[in-house]
């Protein structure tokens, strides 16, 4: 199979630059990263990519199986690395992508280089000395209304999501994004997603992170960021002035300059 068609991968930026790949979230495409990917595009070899069952992916490609857990889509994220031959990869991963590419870089660290975790969860239902930000019947609840009525669980749940009540813009684009997704993917991806633990594999993260974290976010909240940021070894967390779970859309600005005055440090170090 051709990855690059199923996974309706772009790449643009110069020829033999440092490669820099964006992952999107759940209920997303490769459009979310529209307004902070060609930022880079300049000094970086961009990719952007949808996940299998998302944006203009092959339809075809989609295994309920395979994409039960995240595994299924830390497989996509190594199988376009694997497809473009790239190496020492700086990936950048939204929200549940996060943690994909969190699972992606213990597979083959050899790959990577550097880790960007945009409001990122390693675990989104409280439990003992831990803070998720969700009772599990909260998910339970979450999960049943999105498997009863998607198309009004979109209505209801982007807006909240993305915050920022004073651009009603943002919230609309977010739930047609959503409601793209066909039903039964979009439910078994977020019951990968709001169901899944990843708190043992952070510490096991190979490469030097950046744990990017919106002052309010309804679905990460302050001290998961934070959780995330102490639990990956070697991690800086930079706290950036917006609110809402999708920075690349309501502040992309400050989501760009975040991250390349994170990787012009590096550079400079």
């Amino acid at each position: 199979m051709d990855i690059l068609a199923r996974n309706n991968v772009t790449v643009q930026g110069p020829e033999g630059a440092q490669p820099m790949v964006f992952a999107h979230g759940f209920g997303c495409d490769q459009s979310m990263w529209r307004h902070v990917a060609p930022d880079f595009a300049d000094r970086y070899r961009v990719v952007t990519f949808d996940f299998v069952g998302g944006g203009g992916s092959d339809p075809a490609a989609y295994d309920a199986d395979k994409y039960a857990s995240l595994d299924g889509y830390r497989q996509d994220v190594l199988d376009v690395v694997r497809a473009l031959d790239l190496r020492d990869v700086v990936l950048v991963g939204h929200s549940v992508a996060a943690m994909v590419g969190a699972m992606a870089t213990i597979a083959e660290p050899e790959r990577f280089a550097s880790l960007v975790m945009v409001g990122p969860s390693a675990r989104y239902i409280d439990d003992e000395g831990y803070v998720g930000g969700f009772a599990r019947e909260d998910i339970d609840e979450l999960l049943e209304s999105l498997a009863s009525n998607y198309l009004g669980w979109s209505a209801a749940m982007a807006p909240a999501i993305v915050g920022n009540p004073d651009r009603p813009e943002l919230g609309h684009e977010l739930t047609e994004a959503f409601c793209r997704m066909d039903p039964d993917v979009a439910r078994r991806f977020a019951e990968a997603t709001f169901l899944s633990d990843n708190r043992d594999d952070l510490p096991r993260v190979p490469v030097p992170s950046l744990v990017l974290q919106c002052r309010e976010d309804v679905i990460a909240p302050m001290e998961v960021g934070e959780y995330v940021a102490e639990q990956v070894p070697d991690s800086t967390f930079v706290v950036l002035e917006a609110t809402g779970h999708c920075p690349q859309l309501s502040a992309p600005e400050l989501t760009s300059d975040a991250i390349g005055a994170w990787l012009e440090g590096r550079v400079a170090a």
